[in-house]
């Protein structure tokens, strides 16, 4: 008999597991709801012509295939099929894949129905996603995507708006995070300035390295990458930008005065920090001109959160993007957006042991059986209890009590009631502590109190 098992790079989650899942994922609709995000779904397959050439090549290889179903040899020859042309095969034998992210499916959304939508049109989405990657630790086939955008505005405002609701995220998690902020345009004017316009990635990837490998081998980098020496002595400041934001911003404007493009960039970021400074936060906020998230995609503001008490990646990311939804033939739809890290928020709590007792939702109350009397005299009262909002149980069958008692505890339920003939006749309940050990006889009433 085969063993049964799960496909590489995906999981199964427990009772448990699934419990502090939905925590983080309540928590974060809450605070969407808040900022009048509102919630969308799309399929799990979309047609292959929407999904291909939208992330690269490489990314194109890593979109999981769907067999046309019936007869998917139908549209091959004989000569196609003995070609073994994986490329050319697959085109023919399916029309339909996996989705690989949330954008591509969103940005199709917008296009499709923009007759009905309002803009700015505020999305949430929060669904698995499946890549055809490697598994290893910490990267799996199938995950979940946690994304919300704001489409159809160029203002600013909503960038102020996203930081609030990192912030306010985080603070409900109880997790300690620095939220930095670049903006694509100053990397645009710093690249332009040393005369490496070409070269933006291979600078922001070198001076990302700074605190790992210090400022001597960082400059060997940008050497290697074929920069002149000229280019590295007039970088020399920005890598080695420091100070409060606004003294950042102070200093990138000097230095980036011949470039305007990047003084627009350091405008709209003193604008979101101006706005930024009129609330109060709880995260700290910090400017970061090594933080260079998909630089081929993002033209503005660029976001991403770190948690200060544990060594992990980023745990939420985004920033501003241009166009959106040209790629499907309608221009000039900028928007602003972001994605929670939802496995990493897991690990963090989890790290950090952030859970509230209450957010695992377990049973608060176990009523024992006793019988078929005791059962039938119960029945009314749990739906009295239950309506209270109260999390109860009945155990099912009367077996013996140490049974039911260790099911109890299994099951890490802090309350056991037994009410049995003496109880029935005097109204009572038998409640007791499984944490203490202790037991005491309450009314109905005060029982439903107790919680």
């Amino acid at each position: 008999m085969q063993k049964p098992s799960i496909p590489k790079g995906t999981r199964d989650f427990s009772p448990e597991e699934m419990a502090k899942r939905n925590y983080i994922f309540n928590t974060i609709r809450d605070v969407f709801h808040l900022y009048g995000y509102q919630q969308i779904e799309t399929p799990a397959m979309e047609n292959l012509s929407t999904l291909m050439g939208k992330y690269g090549e490489e990314g194109d290889k890593l979109l999981f295939k769907i067999l046309n179903s019936g007869d998917f040899f139908s549209h091959l020859t004989d000569a196609e099929l003995s070609e073994r042309n994986p490329a050319k095969a697959a085109a023919k034998l399916s029309e339909k894949g996996l989705r690989y992210d949330l954008t591509v499916p969103f940005a199709r959304y917008v296009v499709q129905h923009r007759n009905e939508l309002n803009f700015p049109f505020k999305r949430y989405q929060i669904q698995p996603v499946w890549r055809a990657d490697r598994p290893q630790k910490g990267r799996y086939r199938e995950f979940y995507q946690c994304d919300a955008d704001v489409v159809g505005s160029d203002s600013l405002m909503n960038e102020v708006e996203l930081v609030q609701i990192m912030n306010e995220v985080y603070r409900r998690f109880g997790i300690r995070v620095t939220i930095k902020m670049n903006n694509r345009k100053i990397l645009s004017g710093i690249a332009e300035i040393i005369g490496e316009s070409e070269r933006i990635v291979d600078i922001t990837v070198a001076i990302d390295k700074l605190d790992k490998i210090g400022l001597e081998k960082v400059n060997e980098e940008l050497r290697s990458k074929g920069l002149s020496d000229t280019a590295i002595e007039a970088l020399q400041p920005i890598i080695l930008l420091n100070g409060s934001n606004h003294e950042k911003l102070d200093k990138l404007r000097t230095v980036l005065s011949a470039s305007e493009t990047g003084l627009q960039g350091v405008d709209e970021l003193s604008f979101v920090l101006d706005k930024l400074g009129l609330i109060e936060l709880t995260s700290n906020l910090d400017i970061d001109l090594t933080l260079a998230r998909g630089l081929n995609y993002y033209t503005g503001a660029i976001f991403e959160v770190k948690a200060m008490d544990v060594q992990i990646g980023s745990i939420t990311g985004g920033g501003r993007y241009d166009n959106l939804t040209g790629v499907f033939g309608m221009e000039g739809v900028s928007g602003v957006g972001f994605s929670f890290g939802a496995d990493r928020i897991f690990d963090v709590l989890n790290q950090l042991d952030l859970y509230p007792v209450d957010s695992l939702m377990t049973t608060q109350l176990l009523f024992v059986n006793f019988g078929e009397k005791e059962e039938e005299y119960l029945l009314p009262l749990l739906a009295k209890v239950r309506s209270a909002g109260i999390r109860t149980e009945l155990y099912p069958e009367s077996v013996k009590l140490k049974k039911q008692m260790s099911y109890a505890d299994s099951k890490k339920i802090p309350f056991v009631a037994l009410v049995g003939e003496n109880e029935r006749v005097t109204g009572k309940v038998n409640l007791k502590n499984m944490l203490t050990g202790e037991q005491f006889l309450v009314t109905w009433d005060e029982l439903i109190e107790q919680f």
